[in-house]
């Protein structure tokens, strides 16, 4: 039977891609590394790794285990958060990941919240990038992840729940003295010459959706910047280096010298969810965050509502 110890070792190494590496973040020696890992190959009857000049590389037979791993260990951790609520809500740790405009809004009115019903139960919250957070569930290192997606590109990954808590809808955000700041609402398709600020690559929705909508209107975006602070954006906004959209949550503070305006038509929006494992031990903590977090969701979704009718 494989040893479980030995299988986080040989995750460590293929994440860190060296011997030394893994044995940094396990606090182990190096050679107690390799003995681990040549163990394992033992029980496993195959070569797991391959030693090059180089660092490591995991064979076929080794990222086949690393994946059975990963599942492996989150369910462990699943098993020792149920043996911590057998007594209920009166103890034990919840963990959350969160992306940073809901780690500032909405997470901290749902910890608050949770607080005031369950004072007996630990809670950490930590920043991720969405993608990130998906990856801290799936490895076992939290319990509930604050995640996006685009509408039209949902998240497929057969090991995650999805909870779906609110759409986060996008605002135009323009220097102060922009052509079309007096105008309460804007059309997409009078900004096919301007610039535009959009968010990293990969690490966030917010630039396909702006592309997406961009395509309806009838133009590609040309970009001029890509950050993923929307404070930074906000900065290049301001000093004229292009227009962006940006969405509900980034909104909590607004620079004097821009200027938001509604989107004409239907406004493009990202979906804001609360991921969990699938098919993994919910515990009462985590299932009364849960609760929470779509009572937040649709008290802040209420908000929206009352600021465009106002608008």
């Amino acid at each position: 039977m494989l040893d479980v110890k030995r299988l986080r070792v040989l995750r460590e190494v293929s994440l860190r891609g060296s011997f030394s590496a893994a044995a940094e973040a396990l606090s182990y020696t190096q050679s107690a590394v390799s003995q681990q890992i040549a163990a394992l190959e033992r029980e496993a009857g195959t070569v797991l790794v391959e030693r090059r000049a180089r660092g490591v590389q995991l064979t076929d037979a080794g990222r086949a285990l690393v994946a059975h791993a990963d599942v492996i260990l989150a369910r462990l951790v699943d098993a020792e958060a149920e043996l911590e609520a057998i007594a209920g809500l009166r103890g034990g740790r919840l963990r959350i990941v969160s992306f940073p405009t809901a780690g500032a809004t909405i997470a901290p009115l749902a910890i608050a919240r949770f607080r005031e019903r369950h004072p007996g139960v630990e809670l950490t919250l930590a920043p991720r990038e969405p993608d990130e957070g998906l990856d801290c569930l799936k490895a076992g290192e939290c319990d509930i992840a604050l995640t996006l997606e685009a509408g039209f590109a949902p998240i497929s990954d057969p090991a995650i729940a999805r909870h779906r808590l609110l759409d986060d809808p996008m605002y135009l955000c323009l220097p102060a003295g922009h052509r079309l700041a007096e105008r309460a609402r804007v059309r997409l398709a009078d900004l096919a010459e301007d610039s535009w600020i959009v968010g990293t690559t990969g690490r966030c929705p917010d630039g396909v959706v702006l592309e997406r909508a961009c395509r309806a209107a009838g133009f590609e975006p040309r970009v001029a910047f890509q950050s993923d602070d929307y404070n930074a954006i906000q900065g290049f906004v301001a000093a004229g280096v292009g227009v962006c959209l940006i969405p509900d949550l980034a909104l909590v503070a607004v620079r004097d010298d821009v200027v938001i305006r509604y989107l004409e038509g239907i406004a493009p929006a990202r979906h804001v969810l609360a991921a969990t494992l699938a098919g993994g031990y919910l515990g009462p903590a985590a299932a009364a965050m849960l609760d929470i977090l779509r009572e937040i969701g649709t008290e802040w979704v209420a908000r929206q509502g009352a600021l465009a009718r106002a608008g």
